[in-house]
């Protein structure tokens, strides 16, 4: 994925002692110590939720939908005749605002809600619900496999993250939405909120404002065989699987002449990335090749970064193999014929190994077919938020083609003036009518919006149009090669090491 200059640099969203000053990169290196000092006494809330019995506190559940305990944790059964409700602490005296999802766009969207100066009855209450009990940098997802960074550094819990604030975070698994002119009990609406959202441990949280920023999910379920041979590179858990792979592959043909062999299929930013960190990682000892469906990497890049990596590639002797598709992927032990085995390019016979088969995009091409040990897939990604269920089981927002749904320039979604939507979530068109790409910096600066947007219903002021302000693109390269092309200078790129330092200065 691209990594895009940090707004944390321009965006007013945090005042002396803020967030963007704990993101600190030492040595390439993403540091969050700081954030993980003692709890500060002056936002009790939040300690209070994590540290005092739940009956004490007077909720009626906080769960974890995988564990069904979380800490002091109650357990919630599916078989309750009736889903237990979320007791807010202040519960009608404040806004109730329930955020979906914990990334870019949710986590800063809560955050920059806490610095807001707020009048003291107004000021909402906000709860944050991720699958995940961690907040995971993407874009720091790459140094994992080259070893610049530990699991920690990239991916701090969000209990660590919150423990300063107001904000309280559930771990669980959003179910469905329930907007107020769906939600029925014993056959009378319910009045005082402005829907509910249903949990999958059982919990119901009502809300007054709620955020969608639930982000999206890679879509490996694209040609026979990538869904089950394919590895995916989005998450905490894929790169650690990634870097897990590798290592076994690093030991099984340790002292051996046969080479390791990685297809990377897209050259996006995220396969460029890739290819190049693995094939620095490997040296010698691997064969990289990247599989795109263009004509050229990067087709959507600055010039200057798509220079830079393209000497990168180069350099490192991976492979592209540019006009070509996946047809499928198969397994070739599964193989049992010799002729279909008669045009694979592979220095030994492993029946451990994958059999891609490609077809050319474009005239003049022939079919061919390669091995790997490993096969990386970086291509397209599904929103998540198409997965939720609503009283009719079906998703009462205004979608596009993609599951995303449509909002106004204010991010409102479409429909449904108390509900927002962030990131992969939204579909929003810039001022010539093409949509927003779905990177950080997008999600980050809608986040800043989303937030004032808030403070401004809530407190009956005119909202603010969202307009995206590219700030530039940067990408890593290698443990010493980055590439970076701020907007505001016209036709410069910093590459190499120079670059490589400029993106760690721009991601503090």
């Amino acid at each position: 994925m691209a990594s895009t200059i940090s707004p944390l640099l321009t965006l007013p969203l945090f005042n002396c002692t803020s967030f963007n000053r704990h993101f600190v990169m030492q040595c390439g290196h993403f540091r969050l110590r700081k954030l993980f000092m003692k709890n500060s006494r002056k936002c009790p809330t939040n300690s209070w939720i994590f540290s005092t019995p739940a009956w004490r506190r007077g909720l009626c559940i906080v769960a974890s939908a995988t564990t069904k305990q979380y800490g002091d944790v109650m357990e919630v059964s599916a078989k309750e005749s009736e889903p237990p409700c979320y007791a807010w602490p202040d519960n009608n005296k404040r806004p109730r605002v329930c955020i979906l999802g914990g990334g870019f766009g949710g986590l800063y969207t809560a955050l920059r809600l806490e610095s807001l100066t707020w009048p003291d009855d107004k000021k909402p209450q906000v709860v944050i619900i991720d699958q995940s009990e961690r907040f995971i940098f993407k874009p720091l997802l790459y140094e994992l496999l080259s070893g610049e960074v530990d699991e920690w550094e990239i991916a701090p819990r969000f209990s660590d993250l919150l423990a300063n604030t107001a904000v309280q975070f559930f771990q669980d698994k959003v179910k469905s939405l329930h907007p107020r002119y769906h939600i029925e009990k014993n056959g009378h609406a319910v009045s005082g909120s402005a829907g509910v959202v249903h949990l999958e441990s059982g919990l119901l949280l009502e809300y007054d404002w709620l955020v969608i920023a639930l982000g999206a999910e890679a879509k490996l379920d694209v040609v026979p065989g990538s869904m089950e041979y394919a590895y995916p590179f989005s998450t905490l858990e894929d790169a650690c699987s990634v870097n897990e792979k590798l290592t076994a592959l690093e030991r099984k043909y340790f002292g051996k002449e046969s080479s390791i062999h990685i297809t990377v299929v897209g050259c996006g930013y995220s396969g460029v990335e890739l290819a190049a960190t693995i094939a620095e990682r490997l040296q010698a000892r691997g064969c990289v090749q990247a599989i795109n469906v263009g004509k050229t990497i990067l087709p959507n890049a600055p010039p200057g970064n798509r220079e830079s990596a393209s000497k990168v590639l180069s350099s490192r002797n991976v492979q592209l193999l540019l006009g070509y598709f996946v047809r499928c992927i198969r397994r070739k032990g599964d193989i049992e014929t010799s002729h279909e085995l008669s045009n694979v390019e592979a220095d030994h016979d492993d029946p451990e190994r994958f059999v891609l088969e490609l077809e050319p995009a474009e005239r003049g091409l022939k079919s061919q077919t390669v091995e790997a040990d490993l096969v990386l897939w970086t291509i397209g990604s599904k929103p998540l938020l198409p997965q939720l269920e609503t009283v009719d089981q079906l998703l009462d927002l205004s979608l596009n083609s993609r599951g995303q749904a449509e909002t106004d320039e204010t991010l409102r979604v479409k429909g449904h003036p108390r509900i927002f939507a962030l990131g992969d979530s939204s579909a929003l068109r810039d001022r010539s009518g093409k949509l927003l790409p779905d990177t950080a910096q997008v999600a980050f600066q809608q986040a800043d919006f989303a937030a004032w947007n808030l403070w401004a219903a809530i407190n009956d002021r005119p909202l603010l149009p969202f307009r995206f302000q590219n700030l530039g693109e940067m990408m890593t390269l290698g443990r010493y090669d980055a590439a970076v092309t701020p907007s505001f200078i016209e036709g410069l790129t910093l590459d190499g090491p120079i670059g490589h330092t400029g993106r760690t200065i721009l991601s503090m």
